[in-house]
């Protein structure tokens, strides 16, 4: 029998190489049982990077918190990237690849979707979506559902937070300061150019349809310009953001009143981090404001289940909220990509292996970005398109093992059919999608 390195030998040799060996790193893969709503949309693709600065803002990282609080607190500029998907031109052209480094911060590596680098905006004007990376991540760490939003018709804005990148990750403190105030800046900022003449985000985007989306300390970011301020408590912590900095998120406060913005009408938060260490209690839960929707490993060793997200979601109780949770599932659940072709080796600074950044033990990461694009569809068609006809997407049993598949040879369903609707056929298993109304 040949061997394998043979065959790879007369690759080289004929310039052939095999698929399986260098495969690419997808960010658009659909499985074929993957739900109705996580295909992509009719609208062509493109993608530019802007870059922003985030102007005289307080550096967390300047102060020491073993030294003496400072008469008046170091500021500084925040440069921000932000990756911009949207609806382009019909026949635009241009690269399809994305460049972007690994969660060691150091490997460099190619990233393939559909969307068409540079290329002319489509004429209309679309709801924007944000989104926010983890402690460490960046913007394309959600890339497969930023891609796939945007050719449903939304401009998604994701953005590399400063401090808390894999090539600059820094302390812990300018991610809880600077998360949430990063999220508003850059909604800010997309509205200033959807008017600027010579940007290609005027006319296309309407600030005004706006919804979040935020992975653990994105979705920590997401609960708090929500509207969930945080504890006293957590203002105080030791090893959290010096001299009271966070304060400015406290609930109750004048300055997190502010932040608060009427054009953020959604949010979704995966796998929001905070609340097993008590940066939210009930009252601050409840100043959310606004509809959403958590999604959640119910083994989450990270930002913990029942008494973390789960509580989270039980707590916010002045608005309409829902929860899906992946079972058995960890901290991954739904939002990183696929971990490319180069993370699948140990990392000896980092102690792990750098796939285990992406995955899951239990689930494929392909499956969950397919059913985290098909109910994050529903989702914001629902809140920022008002398409009513979403809403039967999110009308579900609870458990998903309970559901029925009773259909006639005609293709008409029996009044027993209780199956999760976009699902195929014995396809809608070890989930659950929970509703609580405002008041519950």
């Amino acid at each position: 029998m040949t061997s394998f390195k043979k065959v790879l030998g007369l690759a080289v040799v004929l310039g052939v190489m095999p698929v399986s060996v260098f495969a690419e790193n997808r960010i658009d893969s659909q499985r074929p049982d993957a739900p109705e709503l996580a295909a992509y949309g009719p609208y062509p693709l493109g993608v530019r990077t802007l870059d922003l600065m985030h102007k005289d803002q307080i550096n967390v990282l300047a102060l020491d918190p073993a030294g003496a609080e400072p008469d008046v607190l170091p500021r500084y500029d925040r440069n921000l990237t932000v990756e911009v998907w949207y609806p382009a031109a019909e026949g635009s052209s241009g690269s399809t690849t994305l460049t972007a480094y690994l969660r060691d911060g150091k490997t460099e590596v190619a990233l393939e979707g559909r969307a068409r680098r540079d290329a002319a905006p489509a004429r209309g004007s679309y709801p924007l979506v944000l989104v926010s990376h983890g402690y460490p991540g960046n913007r394309f760490l959600l890339s497969p559902l930023a891609e796939n939003l945007a050719s449903k018709g939304y401009v998604v804005a994701s953005i590399d937070h400063k401090d808390s990148t894999y090539r600059d990750k820094a302390a812990f403190g300018s991610t809880l300061v600077n998360r949430s105030l990063d999220q508003v800046f850059v909604l800010n900022e997309i509205d200033r150019l959807s008017t600027e003449k010579g940007s290609f985000l005027n006319g296309l985007v309407d600030t005004s349809r706006t919804g979040l989306i935020g992975y653990s300390m994105g979705g920590y970011g997401a609960v708090i310009t929500a509207g969930g301020g945080v504890t006293q408590a957590a203002v105080d912590l030791s090893w959290g953001a010096p001299f009271g900095t966070l304060g400015i998120h406290r609930a109750g406060s004048e300055s997190h009143k502010a932040l608060i913005d009427t054009r953020i009408k959604t949010a979704i938060a995966f796998a929001p981090w905070g609340r097993t260490y008590d940066f939210w209690e009930v009252d601050g839960l409840k100043g959310i404001q606004i509809p959403m929707l958590f999604v959640a490993g119910s083994e989450d060793d990270v930002s913990g289940y029942e008494g973390g997200i789960r509580t989270i979601w039980e707590e916010a109780g002045a608005v309409d909220r829902a929860l899906l949770t992946f079972e058995h599932a960890n901290h991954n659940a739904g939002a990183p990509m696929p971990a490319p072709r180069e993370a699948y080796r140990f990392d000896e600074e980092l102690g792990f292996n750098v796939s285990e950044h992406y995955t899951d033990a239990v689930w494929d990461n392909v499956r969950m970005n397919n059913i985290s694009q098909h109910f994050a569809s529903a989702w914001m068609d629902l809140y920022l398109k008002e398409d009513a006809d979403k809403a039967s997407y999110l009308e579900l049993v609870p458990i998903s093992n309970d559901g029925v598949w009773e259909q006639s040879e005609d293709g008409s369903y029996g009044e027993g059919h209780s199956y999760w609707k976009g699902f195929p056929n014995r396809t809608a298993k070890g989930l659950r999608f929970e509703w609580l109304k405002a008041g519950e």
